[in-house]
């Protein structure tokens, strides 16, 4: 008895991982075409009928060893020789048993190929190959060489098992394969395949990790193009779409259908399937980081842009508040801050009786009164400076000495809903309860006068809110109830 065991894999195992390995059958379409990107093809023509796929390139095509090297599953040539020969593509092909995912779609298919002198053509046949388990050999026609024809491959999957819908296969070979590429160009049924054009604010960037290069492009879309069909960032290793991920957008309060692109970043270990990333890998979590830092600044585009909008209804609505609230001031001096007394004009009589009558006192003693009283050299006062973002609505309510400032700004959702320094009055544009309130316009109009008579009455009597907040209720009633 030997004290060794010999590693043996079973022959239907082929078979499993060919029909298995993708989770759709679309996949294999990709994975061909790809192929031909890795062997410097320049076109790439797919057919699609009813019971055949045929998929032809230009590429260097494959004498015998090549074919050899191509059915030696799991080989690692592709990684062992990462650019490609003619025009230094760096190859996508990783794992060699992409070409056996044929399987999920038909139990048959050939690969015809001319390289120089050589032209040939492998058949597998499933119901053939089940039938010797012992034979792991694929009959090979070698033909003489046709001098007519151009180096390459042609690959045909016969006997379908399943149909393929046209739009789906365009929309993953955009998605999947190089077709922003140089000298590269995908035909389906005659057609070719190109990216379409998204229109919207573009913000290209490029960051570095101890692995690599992160670099792609963050499309914010208009609203009016919007779909969350199209949402997310497609992740692309060597050209090739592996993923479509959100990092954390689709909780933003806004924006988060609008935000689409893709970002390429070769170093990123992938699984077998090319459908995910190896999440816990160190790759993985330096590439998410700068993610999160790009979706950062991304952020701040969209809310500006929001903003922007928004803000001319916003500045609309406030400036009618104020005038109401002005109006309602007006009405109940006595509740106004020493700030926003009205402030009578020179030589005009006002309205009603006096409460108190001095001595008449003679021209004279008037006419010096009215002198300019002499002019004190103040000593200047540094301004109290706030920085805004720039997109913060800022109105002023002109009245008395010093007015109130009120400014619409960004302070959070968890921020305070409003604020009052001195005789500004700030508030809160992230609360919940403004940007419920911001849906309609005439809740809009109730929210903010609530705010604003609420801080001046508070201005009044800072000590007393009870009596602050009854004053707040006569000056809403005044500013909104007629």
């Amino acid at each position: 008895m030997e004290n060794n065991i010999e590693v043996t894999v079973d022959k239907s195992h082929l078979i499993t991982i060919g029909e298995r390995l993708y989770g759709e059958s679309i996949e294999l379409i990709r994975e061909l075409v790809n192929n031909a990107y890795d062997a410097d093809a320049t076109e790439v023509h797919i057919t699609i009928s009813e019971d055949e796929i045929t998929v032809q390139d230009n590429g260097t095509g494959m004498n015998y060893e090549d074919l050899k090297q191509y059915f030696n599953i799991g080989s690692p040539y592709k990684k062992l020789h990462r650019k490609s020969p003619k025009f230094g593509r760096d190859r996508i092909g990783e794992f060699g048993i992409g070409k056996f995912a044929v399987l999920s779609a038909c139990p048959y298919f050939e690969v015809w190929t001319k390289k120089g002198n050589f032209q040939g053509r492998v058949i597998f046949d499933k119901e053939e190959w089940e039938k010797t388990p012992d034979v792991w050999r694929l009959p090979l026609q070698i033909e003489p060489a046709d001098e007519t024809k151009h180096d390459g491959t042609l690959v045909t999957l016969k006997r379908l098992k399943r149909k393929f819908n046209l739009l789906d296969v365009e929309k993953r070979l955009v998605e999947s394969v190089p077709i922003r590429a140089a000298e590269f160009a995908v035909f389906l049924n005659n057609k070719r395949i190109t990216a379409k054009y998204i229109p919207g604010r573009r913000i290209p960037f490029l960051e570095g990790t101890d692995f690599g290069v992160v670099h792609g492009e963050i499309i914010i879309t208009p609203l009016s193009r919007s779909d969350i069909k199209d949402a997310g960032i497609e992740c692309k290793v060597r050209q090739v779409t592996v993923k479509r991920e959100f990092f954390g957008i689709e909780k933003w309060q806004t924006g988060a259908t609008r935000i689409t692109g893709e970002v390429n970043a070769d170093f990123l270990p992938i699984t077998s399937d090319r459908s995910d990333f190896i999440r816990d890998s160190p790759e993985y979590r330096a590439f998410q980081k700068v993610m999160e830092r790009v979706l950062d600044r991304v952020k701040k585009v969209v809310e500006e842009l929001s903003d922007y909008k928004e803000n001319r209804r916003t500045k609309r609505v406030l400036t009618e508040v104020l005038e109401r609230v002005k109006a309602s001031l007006i009405l109940n001096p006595e509740y106004c801050p020493e700030g926003l007394l009205p402030i009578g004009e020179l030589d005009k009589t006002g309205k009603g009786e006096p409460g108190f009558v001095g001595e008449k006192k003679s021209e004279t003693e008037v006419s010096n009164a009215r002198k300019e009283p002499e002019v004190r050299k103040k000593r200047e006062k540094r301004p109290h400076v706030k920085l805004l973002s720039p997109t913060a609505v800022v109105k002023r309510l002109v009245m008395g000495r010093d007015g109130v400032d009120c400014i619409i700004e960004h302070y959070g959702p968890d921020g305070p809903e409003c604020q009052t320094e001195g005789t500004l009055i700030s508030i809160n544009r992230d609360h919940p309860l403004h940007q419920r309130a911001m849906k309609d316009r005439e809740a809009y109009i109730f929210y903010l006068a609530r705010l604003i008579t609420q801080e001046i009455s508070l201005m009044k009597d800072p000590r007393n809110p009870r009596q602050a907040y009854e004053r707040q209720s006569k000056l809403l009633k005044d500013a909104l109830a007629r």
